[in-house]
């Protein structure tokens, strides 16, 4: 065992955060502490790292166990250049390197008694060192540097010139190379593009320490976790099982209790009922039958309302009216800011009711298109034209759509003028913003709480196209899955920029790549792109190459474009329709096997509880209940049907995800 947490409390203003939680992390253990935003994990972080002390309970680390800790937005300062400031976390090999070097110069000039202790001492060393693996180190430093999606041209960069996004990346490196015996890692992800988090996912799966996560990315903790420690209304309870494990019987102990909750509650009111005609009849025996009614009312241990997270905030998107099927269309696409080109040549089309996610790395230009689309930013080239009756909402991660200087009620208030008091504060109730906080100013909400309102206005606009840049930055995990449950409702157009994959993977019918400057089309969500890009990449190369070998000044290689195929380059808007045409057809195929697959499991499922109802009625009848054999006989093929039955239920959830 690493850690330990036991029976911790802590509460701030008298309120409490934590109440008894405890769990213990074992070596290799990878863990997410998962919960609402303000629902404590933090907290816990910091009584676990000894920042904060608890009211209650005890954290203990195995005397050789290291921890080491990365909070949020947590940076590193000073003027050393990035490769260095990775380089310090291996000083002591460093140092071991020195010596050695050394002692080589001491070889060279020594006595023949001296060459012998100096040849030992040289040995010690040299095992020391590779038992570090010193003759790699400067490599480890080099990998983990590009992992976290710095180049080489950017190691020699001081840290002060750095961004906070970067210098956090630069202190998450260094923790990675001290190689403690657990690593705890508060929202690794936020300052990563996609490549730098599965970068990071293989190191952690890899490493060989135990890891704790705090983290709203599911698609990260679904392949990292092996354990999910929620922290629900104050306390804990441990789940074995990766995010979608966790999701799935979370669901189930919640419907469990709240159905027990609400049976509780009829019952209380059943018994309140009763007590009171009892009264009513003001006889002495009715009057003591209340009385005794109402001590056992007294004693029953009442059950506390399960939290309903999901129903607190309320998101519906609907179209004001129909467009065109044609929403929008891209054509020939440019944009750079001065030396430095973003894209070139870009042409898509979007059609009404898809949904559209635009991924791709940092800095690839994938906000600069949504803000070129929405008139914010002019491009270099290209035209981009939207279809007949398309009315655009658009969501930015900046949040622009927003006034700081506003009230949350004046904002909605002078943008829907025709909206009562009350239905505006109808509406912020929806998003969470109920009594004296419709009178906030913007610019004191949180990231989260502008979302929110974002959100709100988005709702109200009635669009029947969305444009969203980076929707689920700073929502809970809770929030995605309201905002994913609206945009799966939605029966409009969404095109989106989003770094999120789990809420790509669950609202995305087309991914959209932007890598290398330029745009390649996947019909399906973020699964199917993963199992095609590697293919669709290397028919862009090969592509390049043709035009690079015909036409020398070719910049890019340009996806349905509009220009024909003159014979050098290739029709990709043929081969994008073709492949878009396979993966229908392998669409259709997987679903046509799924329903299949389900009609047979729950056939089989019904058999085995038909046999059981049959097993039951036998061993209650006369002629087999006295018949010990034939019992043991139908009681083992019962035990039988029922383990059969689990693993049944447990496919016929998986199938029907």
């Amino acid at each position: 065992m690493i850690l330990s947490v036991g029976n911790i409390k802590k509460s701030f203003n008298e309120i409490p955060i934590l109440k008894n939680v405890s769990f213990h992390i074992e070596d290799y253990d990878k863990a997410a502490i998962v919960g609402i935003n303000g629902a404590g994990k933090t907290t816990l972080l910091r009584i676990i790292m000894g920042e904060l002390s608890a009211d209650e309970g005890v954290v203990t680390v195995s005397h050789d166990k290291t921890i080491g800790y990365l909070s949020q937005n947590e940076a590193v300062s000073g003027e050393n250049t990035i490769y260095n400031e990775l380089l310090s976390v291996k000083q002591d090999i460093i140092d071991l390197e020195q010596r050695m070097r050394s002692v080589e110069l001491q070889m060279h000039s020594a006595s023949e008694d001296a060459l012998q202790r100096l040849m030992d001492t040289y040995a010690g060393l040299t095992h020391a060192f590779e038992s570090a693996n010193g003759y790699a180190y400067k490599s480890e430093v080099t990998g983990v540097l590009k992992g976290l999606g710095f180049t080489e041209e950017e190691f020699g960069r001081s840290i002060s010139t750095l961004s906070g996004g970067q210098k956090t990346r630069v202190a998450l490196g260094k923790l990675l190379l001290l190689a403690p015996s657990l690593i705890i890692l508060d929202e690794p992800t936020n300052h990563l593009d996609m490549s730098s988090i599965t970068w990071l996912e293989t190191y952690l799966l890899n490493y060989r320490g135990a890891v704790i996560i705090v983290s709203h990315d599911r698609y990260f903790l679904d392949k990292i976790a092996n354990k999910v420690i929620e922290i629900d209304n104050t306390k804990s309870t441990v789940f074995t099982g990766n995010y979608t494990a966790y999701a799935a019987k979370k669901e189930m102990l919640r419907t469990a209790e709240y159905n027990a909750y609400m049976k509780q509650q009829q019952e209380i009111k059943h018994q309140e009922e009763v007590i009171a005609k009892l009264k009513s009849f003001n006889r002495e025996k009715s009057i003591r039958r209340a009385e005794s009614r109402g001590k056992m009312l007294e004693k029953m241990d009442v059950l506390d309302r399960p939290t309903q997270v999901r129903a607190d905030m309320h998101l519906t998107l609907t179209p004001q009216y129909e467009s065109g099927n044609d929403v929008l269309h891209v054509e020939n696409l440019s944009k750079s800011f001065g030396a430095l080109t973003l894209f070139e040549h870009l042409a898509f089309d979007i059609k009404k009711g898809e949904h559209v996610a635009i991924i791709g790395d940092n800095g690839t230009g994938k906000t600069t298109i949504l803000k070129i689309i929405n008139a914010l930013v002019a491009p270099d080239a290209g035209e981009i034209r939207l279809g007949s009756n398309v009315a655009v909402g658009y969501y930015d991660q900046e949040h622009h759509v927003l006034h700081m200087d506003k009230t949350l009620f004046e904002e909605i208030s002078d943008d829907y003028p025709a909206l009562t008091n009350t239905e505006i504060r109808n509406t912020l109730a929806a998003f969470l913003f109920t009594g004296e906080d419709v009178f906030k100013q913007v610019k004191a909400l949180s990231g989260g709480e502008r979302g929110r309102v974002s959100l709100a206005k988005l709702m109200l606009s009635e669009a029947n196209f969305l444009i969203l840049d980076e929707p689920t930055n700073h929502l809970d995990i809770m929030s995605k899955e309201i905002l994913e449950d609206a945009l799966n409702a939605y029966m409009g157009t969404v095109l989106y920029v989003s770094h999120d994959r789990y809420f790509i993977n669950k609202t995305a019918t087309r991914i959209l790549d932007l890598n290398r400057k330029t745009l390649t089309s996947y019909l399906g969500n973020y699964e199917y792109y993963l199992e095609k890009k590697d293919g669709q990449l290397a028919l862009i190369d090969a592509g390049r190459q043709t035009a690079d070998s015909n036409m020398p000044h070719a910049n890019s290689l340009a996806l349905s474009s509009k220009n024909g195929n003159d014979g050098k380059v290739p029709d990709t808007h043929a081969v994008d329709n073709r492949q878009e045409w396979l993966a229908r057809k392998e669409q259709q195929a997987a679903q046509r096997k799924k329903e299949n697959d389900i009609k047979k499991c729950e056939k089989q499922i019904e058999e085995l509880e038909n046999r059981n109802a049959q097993i039951d009625a036998l061993m209650a009848s006369p002629e087999v209940c006295t018949d010990v054999a034939k019992l043991q006989e139908l009681s083992k093929e019962r035990e039988s049907n029922d383990s059969q039955l689990i693993g049944l239920y447990e496919k016929w959830e998986l199938l029907s995800e």
